[in-house]
């Protein structure tokens, strides 16, 4: 599994509103350096009353396959070729504050085990703060954590 497949996971899983940042453990520990500096600030930005402003970025365009009949067309003239973005955008940017905020870790062992935590932003730091090692296992999530599922279907 990697964050990508938990990411697909995440949001066919989650009830929850708010911003998160997702974190895969597939060991006993998920070093606190994961949650990048940008992360934590971007987090903390977004529960405070000030918030987060955040321009969603344009998608590369790309260029449509040419399809077999306009291949054998050797008059095809390049003015044709058609281009689109990869994915339309839903907006163009989004301020938010006063928001729940989230570091989401899934502690993952293929076939037996998918547990979710969802740490506050501000419990997260204080695990951090408070701490004796530079990681933290999936007992120390459980005991600071907001809310728990277990994304592991079973047959």
């Amino acid at each position: 599994m990697k964050e990508k497949h938990f990411q697909t996971e995440f949001k066919n899983n989650n009830t929850l509103y708010g911003c998160f940042e997702l974190k895969l453990c597939k060991g006993k520990s998920l070093p606190f350096s994961a949650v990048a500096d940008h992360q934590i600030k971007a987090l903390l930005a977004v529960k405070s009353p000030k918030g987060l402003y955040h321009k969603l970025t344009d998608q590369p365009v790309s260029i449509l396959q040419e399809n077999e009949k306009d291949k054998k067309d050797k008059k095809k003239d390049k003015k044709n070729v058609k281009m689109r973005f990869t994915r339309p955008k839903p907006f163009d940017c989004f301020y938010l504050g006063k928001q729940d905020a989230y570091i989401v870790v899934m502690f993952y062992v293929p076939r037996k085990k998918k547990n979710v935590y969802y740490i506050d932003i501000d419990d997260f730091l204080r695990m951090k703060k408070t701490a004796s090692r530079k990681s933290f296992t999936e007992e120390m999530a459980l005991k600071v954590c907001r809310f728990q599922k277990n994304y592991l279907k079973h047959r």
